[in-house]
């Protein structure tokens, strides 16, 4: 467990900082050239770090599916069968506490005031302290609204121990409320101590920023403001006002439509509206991190990549919620524009090379599971029907212009679908790919893992105004975003009855693959249902309070732990 190894980094034994060998004597003398190697190493954690802690937070939720259960562990996230020996969540929190380590022996070894250049940096340090402490307490503490004076969060481990020789002794976890008050203090103190620019430029999303620092506080003082049923006003608040910050710096800008339709191929550099993001170069990336990485799973693209995840049907339903989202080459037609980051695999004929018409649709069984079915279909003049083995079956038009159908099929059950062409199945599923997290630079699986971008610092807002009852600000904010995706698709109304329903759905489609869905739902005291086609469990509803909502503590770090590490509960 990492806790120990980050401990046993003390200043007099720099060799074993995991920042590379430097003496101590030349940080003390020379702390300005010393302080970005240091830093620098901070970063380059979380290039590991952003592996586990995307799947932690986007397979637990309800935008994707997988073909098959999976011997990787990474498994359980979607499947809720949660264990304490999982290497992934191990590497969670070993990286967290790696970095936080580094980022707190820079700022015990180096005193504040030294130059506005020095203090910058150390704020730097502070804003990735702190924002490591909210992912941490996010996925191993219970939801803020759930008694945060006594739900445990995670040990608050600031720096190396005076005695790491003689007499360790690790503090066990800290509440949910006390860590983050930890993060508070850290992000505040970033957003206090971090200059206007770094290196002469106003905005550099890929280190720590004032922006950064304001719009995670955004963040997290929106996890605080208790549920759209029982809101805390004062932290509703807190949230606007940090949001107010961000957007009235003028540093960033949402991307036009056309631009965010592609947002996955800009570098964060190019980007105006992402905030933070953790820089990957294409000369680190290496041939296994195209199949093993985050986009490797959700797509094949050139010949690399697993390509074993896929859109659920339940986020394609909410894609096509306006509007038919038409993926096919000679019809393509994007109604969402966050459809552009799916990618359906149609498949032509091997000997007409044609594509070959299909009607899909989801059935269900007996047993409530859902199952995709592409049959053939036939036409003759007006009737289109389509053929399965020897059944046929006439369609019913629903929407002609967009290919919407109903069938009433063998089961006796009438079902809804489109005209759509063949999508190669992988295990019985139709592909459609995820590349939200892949083609950076055109570079097949490359990516930067988004930490903080605009738009959802305006979704922030609108649910915090939303909380704070003011509706008439909240529906500004919501179809600023809904407006750039979906054109004259903003809502005429927002009030008590549907605010937490129209938010809550927009965050799903805007912040999709950014591994912020299942946190979403049950901060919110929301339930989460997966009633579309996979290998999971489609009709287990997994409510806010289950046990399962919060990952166990590895059990790698409670056996090598210093003190007592206390285990959350193993059932409601």
């Amino acid at each position: 467990m990492l806790l120990i190894a980050s401990a046993s980094f003390a200043s007099c034994d720099i060799d074993r900082m995991p920042y590379g060998s430097m003496e101590t004597g030349n940080i003390t003398s020379d702390p300005e050239a010393s302080i970005d190697a240091l830093l620098n190493g901070a970063y380059a954690q979380l290039k590991a770090w952003s592996d586990p802690m995307h799947r932690a937070g986007e397979y637990a939720g309800d935008n994707m599916m997988i073909r098959g259960a999976s011997t990787d562990a990474f498994y359980e996230f979607i499947s809720y069968s949660r264990t304490p020996e999982n290497y992934r969540l191990s590497q969670f929190w070993d990286d967290s506490y790696i970095a936080i380590a580094q980022t707190s022996n820079i700022l015990k070894m180096i005193k504040e005031g030294q130059s506005e250049e020095m203090d910058s940096k150390l704020g730097e340090c502070y804003y990735l302290r702190g924002m490591l402490y909210f992912y941490l307490v996010r996925a191993y503490g219970r939801p803020y609204a759930q008694s945060p004076e006594t739900n445990l969060g995670v040990p608050i481990v600031n720096g190396t121990p005076d005695d790491v020789i003689n007499n360790l002794q690790l503090p066990d976890r800290s509440t949910v409320k006390e860590v983050y008050e930890q993060v508070i203090s850290d992000l505040k103190k970033a957003e206090s101590m971090i200059a206007k620019d770094r290196n002469g430029k106003e905005r550099e999303p890929i280190v720590a920023s004032k922006g950064a620092a304001q719009a995670m506080l955004s963040r997290v003082y929106l996890y605080m403001s208790g549920t759209y049923e029982s809101p805390n006003v004062e932290y509703a608040k807190l949230a606007v006002e940090y949001a107010d910050k961000v957007i009235g710096s003028g540093l960033y800008s949402l991307l036009g439509r056309d631009q965010f339709m592609r947002y996955n191929t800009y570098t964060p550099e190019a980007n105006p509206e992402t905030i933070f993001a953790v820089k990957r170069l294409a000369s680190e990336f290496s041939g296994d991190d195209h199949y093993y990485g985050v986009g490797g799973m959700y797509a094949n693209i050139g010949g690399q990549g697993w390509g074993e995840m896929y859109a659920s049907a339940k986020y394609i339903d909410l894609l096509n919620e306006t509007g038919r989202n038409d993926w096919r080459p000679d019809s393509y037609k994007i109604v969402d524009a966050r459809a552009a980051f799916i990618e359906p695999t149609y498949a032509k004929n091997d000997k007409t090379g044609k594509y070959l018409e299909v009607f899909r649709f989801i059935r269900e069984d007996a047993n409530n599971i859902q199952s995709y079915v592409q049959d053939t279909v036939v036409r003759s003049g007006n009737t289109i029907s389509t053929k399965n083995d020897k059944e046929t079956y006439i369609l019913t038009v629903v929407n002609a212009q967009q290919g919407v159908y109903s069938i009433n099929y063998k089961d006796g059950k009438t079902y809804t679908g489109v005209l759509d062409y063949f999508i190669s199945l992988n295990r019985a599923y139709p592909q459609f790919f995820i590349t939200k997290s892949s083609r950076e630079g055109e570079d097949s699986h490359l990516h930067s893992p988004v930490i903080s971008r605009l738009g959802e610092v305006y979704l922030n807002r609108a649910e915090a105004y939303a909380k704070l009852n003011n509706y008439g600000a909240a529906l500004q904010d919501l179809n600023l975003i809904r407006n750039r995706s979906i054109i004259n698709g903003g809502y005429a109304s927002l009030d008590a009855s549907n605010a937490s329903e129209r938010i809550d759905k927009e965050r799903q489609l805007e912040l999709a693959y950014q591994a912020e869905r299942s946190y979403d739902v049950f901060r919110n005291g929301k339930s989460l249902t997966r009633r579309y086609p996979g290998p999971h469990n489609q009709v287990e509803q997994i409510t806010a309070k289950d046990y399962r909502v919060v990952y166990y503590i590895p059990q790698s770090a409670i056996n090598s732990y210093s003190g007592t590490l206390t285990q959350n509960p193993t059932s409601n």
